[in-house]
């Protein structure tokens, strides 16, 4: 267990968010091995694998139940010093994060080709998203394990094993990608299905590492079968927390899902376009969310300690450091966009829709990072409701405007980008407004009133 609530905050969050970002930054050569080698199978395999992919939106919305209700509600456990309440979390999230995995996995299968004939009128996509997900699956079902224990070592102030372990996971899965897509070494190529099996291996691998990390360390909290039996008040406090949260990653995969919907007009080439710039954008964003990923479990700690001020300048921070590297991102998108595009499809028309959704979409990245550092704090307070609100504020003010464009005779898909960068920056005006009024509600100034009192007594004393 790692005390937050003393030492440097700028301290903190680099030597948290320094090995988080490391695993990104090699998450986002996964990515780029993933694309290189499905964007050479022809637009409708990266378009079947964009679609695809967008499914683990809402893997992301169940999962983050679990990861920030389980972060959450241990940060506070450690601050308030009570190890028996942390573990009493972990093992209902334990328990809830077996039970939901397998039924994610049952329903994966069953509704797998449904999904995607909802979004996609090109037959070849749907065939080719539909052979990815058959092997990527078992992947999105083990998510919630990996989640479950993650946060609870997250939330103790411990972020180096599950780095270790899931880099490992991703450097497995990086040499693991040419061998079953494109048959390097064995000879058999599985095409895009190879993907999703190199996937779900690589995850299986890292679960296998984190359960045997688990059995033979000592830790702040542990698996303790006991306390797997249902606890309602403590599944309610987990979902009170979590099910908000999890909302906003709904809302995205809505989102996501609106925008696959709104261009099919436009063909596989727009929807491969979108899935290409949508992954490489995702990626850029690994390093500044490493930053917004670290700052909950410092509020948190903070906030169960009762050190308000603490817990304010963990938010000015956070937002410092994060909106300063997605303007550094910006940059790169402006100026770099088709440099870092090109290798990743043969097709030009792909690349230009792709390079045209970087320049325009990157006017957003700085707005975006602010939402990011909210909806951390929003975590570390334990009430993400609103975070949810924000979201649905950027779904409803997209989705109006860009249904009544699809129905103009001279729609044309830049007029989406537009509206999104619009939307995100309304977003973060609503963001940062309800953190105002949530800190107002929950970081009561007397405590810092009280210990600048306390310090001028002292003061006076030593005169």
């Amino acid at each position: 267990m790692k005390d937050l609530t003393q030492g440097s905050i700028p301290k903190h969050l680099i030597s948290m968010a320094l090995p988080m970002m490391i695993g990104m930054l090699i998450q986002t050569l996964y990515f780029i091995v993933d694309l290189y080698f499905v964007g050479k199978l022809g637009s409708a395999a990266l378009a079947g694998l964009s679609l695809a992919g967008n499914a683990m939106f809402l893997i992301f919305a169940l999962t983050q139940i679990l990861n920030v209700s389980t972060a959450a509600l241990i940060s506070h456990a450690v601050g308030a010093k009570d190890q028996q309440d942390a573990n009493l979390t972990f093992n209902q999230s334990m328990m809830l994060s077996t039970v939901v995995g397998v039924i994610v996995c049952i329903i994966g299968y069953f509704g797998a080709q449904d999904y995607l004939n909802l979004i996609s009128q090109d037959p070849d996509t749907v065939m080719m998203g539909l052979a990815y997900l058959h092997w990527f699956i078992p992947c999105m079902a083990l998510q919630f394990i990996m989640v479950s224990i993650s946060s609870a070592l997250r939330g103790t102030g411990i972020v180096k094993p599950t780095m270790v372990i899931q880099t490992l996971s991703i450097l497995l899965n990086i040499m693991l990608s040419p061998i079953l897509i494109a048959g390097w070494g064995s000879g058999y190529a599985m095409g895009i299905a190879g993907a999703g099996f190199a996937s779900s291996l690589s995850v299986i691998f890292a679960v296998v590492l984190l359960c045997y990390y688990f059995i033979t360390t000592d830790k702040y909290v542990s698996v303790d079968f006991s306390l797997w039996r249902i606890n309602v008040p403590r599944i309610k406090k987990l979902l009170a927390i979590g099910l908000p949260a999890g909302g906003e990653f709904f809302l995205m995969f809505v989102y996501m899902g609106a925008i696959y919907w709104l261009i099919q007009p436009f063909g596989a080439d727009a929807q491969a376009a979108f899935g290409l710039g949508s992954r490489v954008m995702q990626a850029l964003f690994l390093p500044a969310m490493a930053i917004a990923f670290a700052a909950p479990a410092i509020a948190g700690q903070n906030f169960g300690a009762q050190n308000y001020q603490r817990v304010r300048d963990t938010f000015r921070w956070s937002a410092i450091m994060t909106c300063s590297l997605m303007a550094i991102i910006l940059l790169i998108c402006l100026t770099q966009a088709e440099l870092m595009l090109t290798n990743f499809s043969d097709d030009q028309e792909v690349i230009l829709i792709s390079v045209a959704f970087l320049q325009m979409i990157c006017w957003n990245f700085v707005p975006a990072g602010l939402v990011f550092t909210c909806s951390g704090m929003f975590q570390a307070l334990g009430n993400t409701m609103p975070a949810l609100l924000s979201t649905a504020t950027r779904l409803i003010t997209f989705i109006l405007p860009a249904l009544w464009l699809s129905k103009q005779s001279d729609f044309q898909i830049e007029q989406l980008w537009y509206v999104s960068v619009a939307t995100v920056c309304l977003q973060s005006s609503v963001s940062f407004y309800f953190l105002k009024r949530e800190f107002k509600k929950r970081l009561p100034r007397d405590n810092l009133s009280n210990e600048c009192s306390d310090e001028l007594d002292k003061n006076k004393l030593i005169t």
